[in-house]
């Protein structure tokens, strides 16, 4: 059953309520819906600014360490006074700030083969924003074995990419990705509104997902080259032989 709306619902989201295909019963999908985003930095903490401002009613949010001060650049839901302390007690505190009616989950670690099962259980859908392929593809394994939708959202130097992966329906992260590049460093080139461009497209794949409007980047990945402004699709394989999906896709 989907929740029912307050007054001070339809008074926050009576715009977005108008976009063809939402109406009262999308915004209840939303308010009723959880998301799982790992992590919540540059790129997921966006994901999560924009899901909250939607009225999505529950934030499963998984992300450790402490903030430093070259993460400020791009981290939005951080403030200067905060270099030093864990990021999940910032991130909690401005997220709650805009949404109090939200259901905050903080996990304040990264994911891992050990938790990656039990937050993708909690979760409708799930947003990999990691900057580390171990994470994104224990992310891409998990949501396969729940049988749910995981979108990612990804960011190098200039250019950004974002699709999303729908079990049963295309392939999967490992289909392209099958193991951790091993000249990938935890440490790259970037600017806050690249991560940022990419936070909002994830974001608009998520609400999509929930509210059944629009099309899903299924099966393609949306390759954005902000240098240039050269935005193209690109058909992402899916292989029988998949460690993750293929062997799952067969059962």
């Amino acid at each position: 059953m989907l929740p029912e709306l307050t007054e001070t619902d339809r008074a926050l989201y009576q715009w977005q309520m108008w976009v063809p295909g939402v109406g009262e019963e999308g915004q209840q999908k939303l308010k009723g819906a959880s998301v799982l985003i790992s992590r919540v930095g540059g790129l997921g903490g966006l994901v999560a600014l924009e899901l909250a401002a939607a009225g999505v009613g529950r934030l499963i949010l998984a992300h450790g360490g402490a903030l430093k001060p070259s993460d400020l650049n791009r981290q939005l839901l951080q403030t200067r006074d905060h270099v030093g302390q864990l990021r999940m007690e910032s991130i909690t505190r401005r997220l709650g700030d805009l949404n109090p009616d939200c259901e905050l989950i903080a996990v304040p670690e990264n994911v891992s083969e050990v938790n990656v099962d039990s937050l993708v259980a909690g979760a409708d859908i799930v947003v990999d924003a990691a900057p580390l392929f171990q994470e994104r593809l224990a992310m891409n394994a998990a949501a396969r074995r729940a049988g749910k939708p995981m979108v990612e959202c990804a960011m190098h130097g200039l250019e950004a990419t974002v699709t999303t992966f729908l079990p049963g329906r295309a392939g999967c992260l490992a289909c392209y990705v099958p193991q951790p590049p091993p000249t990938w460093k935890r440490q790259f080139p970037v600017f806050g509104a690249v991560s940022g461009t990419a936070a909002c497209v994830g974001a608009m794949e998520v609400i999509k997902w929930i509210t059944g409007i629009g099309q899903l980047l299924s099966g393609e990945l949306l390759c954005m080259d902000l240098s240039s402004m050269h935005f193209r699709r690109v058909r992402l394989p899916q292989r029988a032989d998949c460690s993750v999906c293929g062997t799952h896709e067969a059962e």
